[in-house]
């Protein structure tokens, strides 16, 4: 396959693993919510988790890399970079904010490098908007080294199932508030409208499945993270302290045995 890295968008075509239709529409509604310090997900606790996890490795693949935020830092920490995405209107304003990386066109699920090209690969909130999970995981621990690790930022799939959300019930006496679990062990593909008039596609799966498709690919798990929410998310909205004991994000570190 052929690969062009950029500078300008890179020639790999986008595949039907997400819908390439809503990512090129709404990529701006990523660039401008969870960017430039914007999220406090991000800054307080994706990015320094990040940070943590791929410390002193020197060659990192990015995948679902957005318009580049991590992979801006950890090129800035001193690794060689790559990001991909099937989403051009992304990767062309991941080139325009430059910082270091080189950048290119790709789906997860047929990634264009040679077997074993980096020592560490990162996906942060990607795979739950793949269909193809065990190709794209397939491929990731193809282009791990010997020893590479990944590092897996999902929202966690206890909270992404559909029809979960908070419920502010004011007809119980007294009132409640809560997390409402959907159908958690059924695999399911909605459109869910994220803020007026953006809608995005999401892949819901119960934890189990991405567990045994890592070690289906030979990728060991070394750790799995459930943080509290961060004191930015907590703080804007005062009912959102009642959720400060519900995980949000679930990152699973695992190994290329």
């Amino acid at each position: 396959m052929a690969l062009t890295i950029i500078g300008s968008v890179g020639s790999v075509p986008p595949t039907d693993e997400v819908d390439p239709d809503l990512w090129e529409a709404h990529a701006g509604w990523w660039q401008r919510e969870f960017t430039e310090g914007v999220d406090p997900e991000y800054t307080e606790q994706i990015l320094p988790l990040a940070d943590k996890w791929l410390a002193g490795r020197s060659r990192v693949l990015d995948v679902g890399t957005g318009e580049g935020q991590l992979a801006r830092r950890l090129a800035a920490a001193g690794a060689t970079v790559m990001g991909i995405d099937p989403t051009e209107a992304q990767i062309v304003e991941a080139a325009r904010r430059g910082g270091g990386p080189a950048y290119a066109r790709a789906g997860a699920a047929t990634l264009p490098f040679a077997d074993g090209s980096f020592d560490a690969a990162v996906a942060c909130l990607v795979f739950e908007h793949i269909d193809d999970v065990d190709g794209a995981i397939g491929e990731v621990a193809r282009v791990l080294a010997t020893g590479g690790r990944f590092v897996f930022f999902l929202n966690h799939p206890l909270l992404q199932t559909p029809g979960s959300g908070w419920i502010d019930d004011q007809i119980l006496d007294p009132p409640e508030q809560y997390w409402r679990i959907g159908p958690y062990l059924l695999e399911a593909s909605t459109i869910e409208q994220v803020e007026k008039g953006v809608f995005i596609r999401f892949v819901h799966r119960p934890l189990s499945r991405y567990v045994n498709a890592l070690a289906d690919a030979g990728l060991t798990l070394e750790r799995m993270i459930e943080p509290a929410p961060p004191p930015g998310f907590l703080a804007r909205a005062e009912e959102y302290t009642e959720a400060a004991t519900v995980p949000r994000l679930l990152v699973l570190v695992a190994r290329r045995a």
